[in-house]
Parts: C-alpha cells; structure tokens; sequence
C-alpha cells in the first residue's frame, strides 16, 4: 500500500463503508416490507408475477450479498495492508481503479487475462 497515500486509503476506506451500510439498509428494507412475506387473493397469474419478482429480488440479494463480502474482504485487506496490491501477480493497483473499483483485488492487465480466459 505504499503507492496509496494515507488521505487516498482513508477515501477508499469511507466510500467501501458506505457502500457496505447501503447494502445493509436496503437488506433491512427488503425484510421489512410485508409484500415479500404473505400473498392474498388474486389469479395464478398474479401468484407468478409475484413468483417472479420474488425470485429477482433474492438474486439481487444473493449478488449484494457477494459485494458485502468482497467490501468486507477489502476492508480486511486495508487493515492488513495488502490493500491494493494485486493478488495475481503482486503489482500495485493504480489509485484510479481503486477509486472506479475499490472492492477489486486484480490489477487492470490480470483481470484483462482473466476475462480472455473466462470466455474462451
């Protein structure tokens, strides 16, 4: 982390935390609110409808709860100093994907190959 400044790890730290709170605020929502919980009246294709969004939202919140892992990760990996180092080939992550990314743990030319690789 010695490519990062104090001010810019500090940044990176407050913007992981509120992207993490923001997740946990929309998780406490989506729990709260009764129309995910009980269904009423109506057809079978208002029953499918319903089905169907309740099936979307608990993809996006199977996906959020990936992101929280990874900004926890992130958060660990600050702590630990290793924050923006990237863990394929140890290069330094420039500031700027951070900032774009900050949850990433590949450098921009490690995640190019991985992706190359992925659709291959």
């Amino acid at each position: 982390m010695k490519h990062l400044t104090e001010e810019q790890v500090k940044e990176l730290r407050e913007s992981l935390l509120k992207m993490r709170e923001k997740l946990i605020e929309s998780a406490q929502e989506q729990i709260r609110d009764p129309s995910n919980v009980t269904f009423e009246g109506g057809d079978e294709i208002d029953r499918a409808d319903l089905e169907e969004e309740r099936y979307l939202t608990f993809r996006i919140k199977g996906r959020e709860a990936k992101l929280i892992h990874k900004i926890d990760y992130a958060l660990m990996r600050i702590e630990s100093g290793t924050y923006g180092i990237c863990e394929n080939c140890g290069a330094q992550i420039p500031y700027e994907r951070l900032k774009a990314r900050p949850v990433t743990t590949m450098c921009i030319e490690c995640k190019e190959l991985e992706e190359e690789y992925e659709n291959d």
